[in-house]
């Protein structure tokens, strides 16, 4: 993923020294394990753990001779182990045995990061919805006004969504926390599975049940399809906050540096240009997860049509999602809120806004649905023609409203917030 959209606990994780290091890591503990069942002698596992993780540089050299990464890497990597010791390096294993099991062990240290971003977006979502818990503001259905709400009440939903993202991640990252060292086709015909169960353990990782030689790619494909719902969450909030943007909304704004500059020819453009960058990181997510589904069906045992697809799309894909989460919670963090634009747009249709609670109060008093309904829209249309005051013309065909305003519609706000109440308990 190009720097822009990339953050560094991130992206250090996915470059090749990261790899190679990770890769050294495994065959070291493959040859513990092999060491402790007596197959590779004591100074070999010696000469093993001293050597150096091979340069990126010096594996991509030897690969451009070889054209096969792992062996590239194998042969750069006993470079630094004398020969009789470098003969016991990578002993009864294949080459995905090495790949995937450090592939598991970066994606359990990827989804860790990526935890860490978004149980951040739960919890500044929390905040500011109890911070707003009070402050009205219309609601609309279809882009158009429909009842009163409260901001805290948006930013709640959100933050139960952000909830349930952590939810999917927590067990998108057990199923893709697992490694496999049983050699040619899975089989262990040439390796023992203890060095399966040491080297898994060591590196915290769960074991593929019946390998193939590879773990199986439908748990890659849950992972990105966890990773692209939680795009499409973010993108939900980045969407509302364009929308409550609008110039003739400004309900709230995006914070702004004191340098800002929105247009280079329009001095006075204040632009939602995080929310727009969000919702368009969200639609390479989609994408990625796409990838990851075409990822699953591979030519029986193996094949590696799944390679090219996942060194681009997982990096990126989790990359991407890490760097959305996090600005997503900054841009909530720092957001400006108008209350009294909020309260100006509920007021702006001349009480409206209110004709489902006084058809409601017309039924609960005994007029017959479809005349109270009729007699309500006859008013509302009024409003709509003429711009009058709800209230009056309903009182002009003698029909009492009593007093109008948004606590009508929030009598039972109160249980809500006891919800998010448990969400905020839970967050700390």
């Amino acid at each position: 993923m190009i720097s822009r959209y990339s953050l560094p606990e991130m992206a250090e994780l996915w470059t090749d020294q990261a790899r190679y290091t990770t890769w050294t890591k495994v065959e070291v503990l493959a040859t513990e394990a092999q060491s402790r069942l007596g197959r590779v002698p004591a100074s070999a596992l010696a000469d093993i753990r001293r050597a150096r993780v091979p340069a990126a540089a010096r594996v991509a050299e030897i690969e451009r001779e070889r054209d096969h990464e792992i062996l590239a890497f194998l042969a750069a990597y006993c470079e630094d182990i004398p020969d009789d010791s470098a003969r016991w390096v990578h002993l009864g294993m294949t080459s995905y045995d090495l790949v995937d099991t450090a592939f598991g062990h970066t994606l359990a240290r990827a989804c860790d990061v990526m935890l860490t971003a978004v149980t951040r977006l739960r919890g500044v979502l929390v905040d500011r919805a109890v911070e707003h818990w009070d402050t009205p503001c219309i609601g609309r259905t279809h882009g158009m006004h429909a009842e009163p709400t409260t901001f805290g009440h948006k930013l709640a939903g959100f933050a139960f969504a952000a909830d349930r993202c952590v939810r999917r991640l927590e067990t998108a990252r057990a199923e893709v926390a697992v490694g496999t060292v049983s050699g040619s086709v899975g089989t262990y015909a040439l390796i023992d599975p203890y060095v399966e169960e040491y080297v898994c353990a060591e590196l915290g990782l769960g074991v593929e049940e019946v390998p193939s030689q590879v773990v199986s790619r439908d748990r890659h494909a849950q992972l990105l399809q966890a990773v692209a719902t939680l795009g499409a969450c973010v993108e939900q909030i980045a969407v509302e906050v364009r929308l409550l943007s609008r110039t003739e909304v400004r309900e709230v704004e995006e914070p702004r540096t004191a340098g800002y500059q929105g247009s280079s020819a329009m001095p006075h453009k204040r632009n939602p240009t995080t929310g727009e960058r969000l919702t368009g990181l969200a639609r390479l997510l989609r994408g990625y997860a796409g990838m990851a589904v075409e990822n699953v069906a591979l030519w029986h045992e193996r094949d590696l049509s799944h390679s090219s697809v996942e060194r681009i799309a997982v990096p990126d894909a989790l990359t991407v999602a890490h760097y959305q989460a996090t600005a997503a919670a900054d841009l909530i963090a720092g957001l400006e809120v108008s209350p009294e634009r909020m309260r100006a747009a509920i007021d702006a249709t001349g009480g409206l806004v209110y004709s489902s609670a006084v058809l409601a109060e017309l039924l609960e008093g005994g007029t017959e649905r479809e005349h109270a309904y009729r007699a309500v829209q006859s008013a509302a249309n009024g409003v709509i023609t003429t711009g009058g005051d709800f209230a009056a013309l309903l009182g002009a065909e003698g029909i009492d409203t009593g007093p109008l305003g948004p606590e009508r519609f929030l009598v039972h706000h109160d249980v809500l917030l006891k919800r998010l109440e448990t969400l905020r308990g839970h967050q700390a």
